[in-house]
């Protein structure tokens, strides 16, 4: 799990626990299996080297199924889905709708490894991308002037707005790029797949996914397919 998720698997910084969406799930796939819960903290960029090198079963923190990612673990069915918004500033007087962003002069922060980055570099033309480290970079080039605009996706955007009253949520008036998040796991080992999947079909059956997204002001990006 990636601990700075929001509403995911987030740690929260004035309680030091952990919550979200996938801290709970879980927690209740391991009450399903019957085993204890250990969490290793990763990130976007690391996981899938974590789980080739077999330092957790299994990524539970609402990866993005791209098929560059495809090609090198293996996905669950997907349980969320979300597209890409943009995070500016309440004074920033020239981005104030998503076609605003990719103009002249203006420069877009992505986190590195994130499927926004790769967004950004293939649809964006006229303005500067600017790739990051850490996901709090973005927001600090955005507040520090440094940057216009940052892309994120339907979680961190809600964190955004929960957290920084400087933060303006740019929606776009299409959807853009929605992408399928699911678990994943190593590739090669198609009997914990399939139980991995099981798992998911269990929970949006039993009412286990939607309690929980709802819990954490997710539920428009449940998927339900």
């Amino acid at each position: 799990m990636w601990p700075d998720y929001y509403a995911i698997s987030f740690r929260n910084p004035r309680t030091n626990a952990l919550e979200g969406v996938d801290i709970e799930l879980a927690g209740a796939f391991a009450a399903d299996l019957g085993v204890a819960l250990e969490f290793v903290e990763t990130s976007f960029p690391r996981f899938i080297e974590d789980l080739l090198a077999d330092r957790c079963d299994i990524g539970m923190f609402a990866i993005g199924a791209t098929p560059a990612r495809a090609e090198k673990v293996s996905f669950s069915q997907p349980y969320l889905r979300s597209g890409i918004y943009a995070v500016t500033t309440k004074t920033n007087a020239h981005i104030r709708r998503w076609a605003d962003m990719d103009q002249e002069g203006n420069v877009v922060v992505v986190q590195s490894g994130t499927f926004m980055d790769g967004y950004a570099r293939s649809a964006m033309t006229r303005a500067r991308i600017v790739a990051v480290a850490r996901p709090q970079e973005r927001e600090e080039e955005v507040q520090a002037g440094r940057a216009d605009a940052f892309l994120t996706d339907y979680p961190y955007g809600q964190r955004m707005l929960a957290f920084h009253p400087w933060a303006q949520l740019i929606v776009p008036d299409q959807p853009v790029q929605p992408t399928p998040y699911a678990y994943a796991v190593a590739p090669g080992d198609e009997a914990w797949l399939a139980r991995v999947n099981a798992f998911v079909a269990a929970i949006k059956a039993d009412g286990r996914l939607a309690a929980a997204a709802e819990r954490y002001k997710l539920s428009p990006i449940i998927a339900r397919d």
